[in-house]
């Protein structure tokens, strides 16, 4: 196996999209015989985000932390207009098979949640419980406004506490009980050390450039999206000063979906790191209501990484593209990009 063993029990591991690009993800070994936890961060993040809860359930659960493309240690796209959800759908969707990942339980923050309920909706793989982070089918344009103040603009700072000090700046309304530490380790989750010795935000800048096409408000329903989820385990976590997930819309998300659960963090705007005392006992909770399949269904892990370091990417068709081929078109609506 060509992937390296983290002291924090986790292997990293790649596997290649249908356009060539080799992708990361973070493998925290846990039990064949229930579903494996599948981690998906939001628009700006990567597997680092999860690092909290992975690292509390690992061994007791299976539980991948995926890098989407452009982020972390996942590769950037040649084409910035494939940073949409129908790509990143695909991306997931051929690791799971690559896994031969029967059922999964999914746990997404923000971009990850729109996922979530686009996964539920293809059926693809089965969800055997889902968490949504601060996220719905309807988002507040009030935080889509904000993130679009900063996201694809660079930065850069010498040391690591100017890095905290910059996050500290920037989010103090959304973590205002946050001490020096706690900057630290949010730095270190959203920032890089570059070879040159500067630390710069761990995605491509080109992210943003979806953001910038005009219009294209008409998309699918993502109602109807989430309405797949109504026979599945759910948690809706939402901070209580939330611009993304306002509470009337996680109050009708409640009433639609029969086994769901709503947690409230307080003090916290979009979106919580799911490490909050009230949030780690609803995770609990939601894990002990998930089914476990039969001797025989979905596989733990980790085994095989899906592709070692050095495999090559798969053999691509005449267009140059995998089998699949990632959109390249405008995304099906700019408020699904968060």
């Amino acid at each position: 196996m060509a992937a390296s063993r983290n002291l924090a029990r986790y292997t990293d591991a790649y596997w290649w999209s249908n356009d060539g690009l080799r992708l990361h993800y973070r493998d925290y070994a846990g039990p064949a015989d229930r579903p494996a936890i599948l981690c998906i961060p939001g628009l700006t993040r990567n597997a680092r985000d999860f690092e909290g809860v992975a690292e509390r359930l690992a061994g007791d659960w299976r539980v991948i932390a995926v890098d989407l493309r452009g982020r972390g240690e996942s590769a950037y796209a040649r084409d910035p207009m494939t940073y949409v959800p129908l790509t990143y759908l695909q991306d997931v969707g051929r690791l799971v098979d690559e896994l031969q990942l029967e059922s999964v339980i999914a746990f997404g923050t923000s971009l990850g949640g729109i996922l979530t309920m686009l996964l539920a909706a293809a059926g693809r793989p089965r969800l055997a419980g889902a968490l949504l982070n601060d996220v719905g089918p309807e988002l507040d344009p009030q935080g889509l406004a904000r993130i679009r103040t900063y996201v694809g603009k660079s930065s850069q700072y010498p040391t690591w506490m100017h890095a905290a000090r910059a996050v500290a700046e920037n989010n103090a309304a959304i973590y205002s009980e946050y001490d020096v530490e706690q900057w630290l380790v949010m730095a270190k989750r959203l920032y890089k050390l570059t070879s040159g010795g500067r630390i710069v935000p761990d995605y491509d800048m080109k992210i943003a450039e979806p953001f910038r096409l005009p219009g294209n408000e008409a998309g699918p329903d993502m109602w109807g999206a989430f309405r797949q989820l109504k026979h599945v385990p759910t948690l809706i976590v939402r901070g209580a000063r939330s611009d993304i997930l306002a509470a009337g819309v996680a109050d009708r998300m409640l009433a639609e979906l029969p086994q769901c659960e709503l947690v409230t963090v307080p003090a916290t705007g979009h979106a919580p790191t799911l490490d909050e005392p009230e949030v780690v006992a609803a995770i609990d909770r939601l894990l002990a209501r998930v089914p476990l399949p039969l001797a025989g269904g979905a596989r733990g892990g980790p085994v095989e990484p899906a592709v070692s370091e050095t495999s090559p990417p798969p053999t691509p068709p005449a267009s140059g593209r995998g089998e699949e081929e990632a959109p390249s078109a405008n995304p099906e609506r700019p408020d699904l990009l968060l």
